[in-house]
């Protein structure tokens, strides 16, 4: 699995979050991340690290969920 930088990523659809920490999950030690949206009521969220990381085909493009813009 790639790892994933503590910063500020772009989703394919546009918004953009700021990853603040990877964490496994307690039961199943799945890699997770913990982020939170730079937009709107700025709400902190988490997503399995596989799912972060994934590659999205749409419309005949392929992109990355989640692209890494810096600090």
């Amino acid at each position: 699995m790639n790892r994933i930088k503590i910063g500020r990523y772009r989703h394919f659809k546009g918004n953009e979050y700021r990853v603040l920490y990877t964490a496994r999950h307690s039961e199943t030690l799945e890699e997770m991340v913990v982020y939170q949206a730079l937009y709107g009521d700025l709400g902190i969220w988490v997503r399995p690290a596989a799912m972060w990381n994934e590659i999205i085909e749409r419309d005949g493009f392929t992109f990355r969920r989640f692209e890494y813009i810096g600090e």
